[in-house]
């Protein structure tokens, strides 16, 4: 790399770093950033949604400059690395001359730009997925045990970043067979394994609770083609912009010379291959093919220095794309130039309202990981979301969040309300009202469930298992249980208090499981599929206390 990085590539590179440190200072959070943020604040080896190199970033950033530039810091020094790693990966005896036109090119790329200043978790996968591909052909050149070592770090930072990690390192294998008959390559596993026990004992620790979420818990709904494949298509293009028609032409016209370039292409077509069947199932999210982007800049960067006719409309849309992009950048910290409100806009303001209005009460966001996560960035006192059966769990449902707010006077903000005396202005203007509690009192960790296969017969006696994981006692006179009806996509159709028999007197002892008879109730909308225990404290909305279990026909 060393020789390769030319004077005009170092200015360059060193332009586009200030740009996106200037614009890392100057644009006020998006929700997701807040929210990672709000993971730095107790570093883990793992998080609910995510492995933890985002938070590890945000919190070494953080360290060295208490803001928005310090939050984003390593994502930026990351973005110019992964356009170092591109530049790199790029081999040809005529690269230099074609400067411009690579520069043009990567730069042109839409999410590239955005996660070049964005703490998201794509920014470390994208960058760890570069390095992982130039370690990877170097490998492929020259086996031993340095790069043995260094590919297995980079498949376990890979990891750490993004789950969707996996697929990357699953199709490369897939693209060389003859790597599982390879030492080598044995011990580059050995070794990223070794690396990654850490994450792999927190899942272990916590139930697998990542895993079981984005596989088997996270709702869906049913199948649409204009929302779901026709959105995956819409998502392909918008990853390239205008340049999209002659990106991929070049990848499905490409034909690979060398194992290495193999490895590109099964990555690329294994990628979309993937989420395009998933589209069949499940909306698929921009940022979920993102990892294509590597390996596509490499196929097309080679591809136009080898085609003029390429290169010329490469060189034409791709400065249309840099012009349409740097415009929204502009809109990011100039709202008037955005076209619309985005979640980088007003949030300073609407926290400053909000905390004049809860006057140094901690406030409480029913269902909401974002607002809390954004409350408690700008105005750095305490706030929690509370999560409720009509919503999903979070990070805050897992940590000890909600010890921050027991006892007290808390401000809680309620999707419901639509009118009372106290209120807070948000980023539109828009009037969100809340109410003050006194001597708050949440008990969403209790864990309820039922049997493995509920025969949904109403009228007839069922049990539930509930164990308290608090270290005090809790009264029954405080709890309300229920069995929540869910949708095949495992969408809340409605919940049903129940009757317990006999009626539990006393208390519910600390770090003890109890088992409890009740009457099941009669599902009062369309045949559910799934059930799911509930439990309601102090009058609060249902929790998420149980797993979703499959109802017997």
């Amino acid at each position: 790399m060393r020789n390769s990085l030319s004077r005009p590539l170092t200015l360059v590179l060193g332009g586009l770093l200030l740009i996106n440190l200037f614009q890392a200072y100057s644009t006020e959070l998006i929700y997701d950033e807040a929210y990672y943020w709000y993971y730095s604040q107790n570093l883990a080896w793992g998080y609910f949604d995510h492995p933890p190199m985002v938070a590890w970033m945000i919190s070494l950033g953080s360290f060295l400059v208490d803001n928005e530039l310090g939050l984003r810091l390593i994502s930026c020094l990351m973005g110019i690395g992964t356009i170092l790693l591109l530049w790199s990966l790029t081999r040809h005896p005529q690269k230099n001359l074609y400067l411009r036109e690579f520069i043009v090119w990567v730069l042109s790329i839409t999410l590239l730009q955005a996660y070049g200043f964005l703490s998201l978790p794509d920014t470390p996968l994208l960058f760890f997925t570069a390095l992982f591909l130039l370690l990877y052909r170097r490998f492929l050149e020259h086996r031993g045990v340095g790069i043995t070592i260094l590919l297995g770090i980079s498949m376990a930072a890979l990891m750490y970043s993004k789950y969707h990690a996996a697929l990357v390192i699953l199709l490369v294998i897939v693209s060389n067979p003859r790597l599982l008959k390879d030492r080598f390559a044995w011990g580059a596993l050995a070794v990223s394994i070794l690396c990654y026990l850490p994450h792999l004992n927190w899942l272990y620790q916590n139930d697998f609770i990542s895993i079981k979420f984005h596989l088997f818990e996270r709702p869906n709904q049913p199948y649409s083609f204009t929302k779901f494949t026709l959105g995956f298509l819409l998502n392909m293009v918008a990853l390239f912009g205008l340049t999209f028609p002659w990106v991929y032409n070049t990848l499905f016209r490409y034909r690979w010379q060398d194992r290495f370039e193999k490895a590109l292409a099964y990555l690329a077509y294994g990628v979309l291959l993937f989420f395009f069947i998933s589209s069949f199932q499940r909306r698929v999210q921009t940022q979920w093919l993102v990892v294509i982007c590597i390996p596509v800049a490499v196929m097309v960067g080679r591809s136009i220095l080898e085609q003029p006719g390429l290169r010329k409309w490469i060189w034409r849309m791709g400065l249309a794309n840099i012009l349409i992009l740097a415009w929204l950048r502009l809109g990011l910290v100039f709202s008037p130039l955005f076209p619309g409100t985005y979640e980088s806009h007003g949030n300073k303001e609407w926290v400053a309202n909000l905390q004049e209005v809860a006057d140094g009460n901690p406030v409480v966001f029913e269902n909401s990981y974002r607002l809390a996560s954004m409350y408690g960035y700008y105005s750095r006192e305490p706030s929690i979301a509370l999560n409720n059966a009509y919503y999903r769990k979070n990070q805050f449902s897992i940590d000890h969040s909600e010890a921050l707010v027991q006892g007290k006077k808390v401000f809680y903000i309620t999707k419901g309300r639509k009118k009372g005396d106290q209120y807070y202005l948000d980023e539109q203007g828009i009037r969100r009202y809340g109410y003050f509690m006194e001597n708050f009192e949440s008990f969403r960790k209790l864990w309820a469930d039922l049997p493995q296969h509920t025969p949904l017969k109403p009228g007839e006696t069922c049990q539930m298992w509930v164990y308290n994981p608090y270290k005090e006692d809790i009264s029954y006179s405080k709890l309300r249980f229920g069995i929540a009806y869910l949708d095949a996509y495992k969408r809340l159709n409605e919940v049903h208090p129940v009757s317990l028999q006999p009626v539990p007197s006393g208390v519910l002892t600390s770090n003890d499981t109890v088992r409890l008879e009740f009457v099941m109730p009669s599902p009062g909308k369309a045949s559910p599929v799934f059930a799911r225990a509930v439990i309601s404290e102090n009058q609060l909305l249902w929790g998420i206390n149980g797993s979703a279990q499959r109802i017997d026909p």
